[in-house]
């Protein structure tokens, strides 16, 4: 994970992000062409460790206790569990698994020596680990590059002016502190957001020059369309056009050339044309499987018809 050897500039990314979309598309193909493999898609598969009884407030997540989603009571999987599911993975070609917790804080003593132990289980079966479990604290963070992990997700989710629309149980600020506790203890960090929760322009520039302004590069931006989740605050929120998605990855991959962007939640309501303009302009990343966390994802089956036709490879 790179220090960015830039200094951030919103006016310049605003500048970016208003170009007119197939000129903007056509640079960033151009960029991320000089810095990746055009024809390479890296490939994750999002195992939910602890499923719902969330305490936080996230309007857009089916996973939080504050609403009724009909989730059902809080699933959480052994290391057997969790093994079974990574091999699954393993023997359909995923080279990457992410361990995700429903947790506001990632646990001390006991829960999170079982944490590290899934860990050690999964990379002993020559998978690369990411994780996403919450806040964490330094003693953590270091133990977690010690147990190798590739990275780290904790998402910025949208601006820092927008964010207590949609979140109060967490502060913006909190979530940068613990991007700080990672990056300080040389944990890669995974970090984007989510397009389409009511927010407007501004904010979405905004959050990409938050993303520019950390202290080092994220290894990865995962960048989500909202699926609206009955009985979430949100549920009724009107869809963005999918163009937005694709005006903000150009936009991204110019500012930060070298990082990953996973086109991730909500890739299954787009378009095919949709989906590789989003490649095109530099989306280099995909959850695999039927399901993220609790929303659809696109069909495996058809995910590789897709990336035949488009000449793609999986990593």
């Amino acid at each position: 994970m790179k220090t960015l050897g830039h200094k951030p500039n919103v006016d310049k990314i605003r500048h970016i992000y208003q170009r007119p979309l197939l000129e903007l598309v056509f640079e960033a193909a151009k960029t991320h062409s000089e810095h990746h493999n055009p024809y390479e898609i890296k490939a994750s598969r999002l195992i939910s460790v602890k499923t719902g009884n969330c305490v936080e407030n996230c309007a857009y997540c089916a996973q939080s206790s504050r609403y009724n989603t009909g989730l059902g009571k809080p699933k959480i999987l052994s290391k057997a569990e969790v093994k079974v599911l990574a091999l699954k993975a393993k023997e359909e070609g995923i080279k990457r698994v992410c361990l995700s917790a429903s947790y506001k804080n990632i646990p001390e003593g006991k829960s999170f020596e079982d944490i590290l132990n899934m860990i050690k289980t999964v990379k002993d079966m020559e998978l690369d680990v990411c994780l996403t479990m919450g806040k964490v604290s330094g003693v953590q963070a270091k133990a977690l590059a010690k147990a190798g992990i590739k990275a780290y997700n904790h998402n910025i989710d949208t601006s820092e002016a927008f964010y207590s629309n949609i979140i109060t149980s967490r502060t913006f600020k909190e979530r940068i502190e613990t991007l700080n506790i990672l990056m300080d203890n040389n944990v890669n960090v995974c970090s984007g957001g989510i397009i389409g929760m009511g927010e407007n322009e501004e904010d979405r520039i905004q959050m990409l020059f938050t993303l520019t302004t950390l202290k080092k590069q994220p290894y990865t931006v995962p960048l989500n369309v909202l699926v609206p989740i009955s009985g979430t605050p949100l549920e009724n929120i009107k869809r963005i056009d999918d163009l937005e998605m694709v005006r903000i990855i150009a936009t991204l991959r110019i500012i930060l050339p070298e990082t990953n962007i996973c086109l991730a939640a909500g890739r299954h309501t787009m378009h095919e044309g949709t989906q590789a303009l989003c490649f095109m302009a530099g989306a280099n990343a995909v959850f695999t499987g039927d399901k993220l966390l609790t929303t659809p994802n696109a069909p495996p089956e058809k995910d590789i018809e897709m990336f035949k036709k488009l000449g793609l490879k999986l990593i």
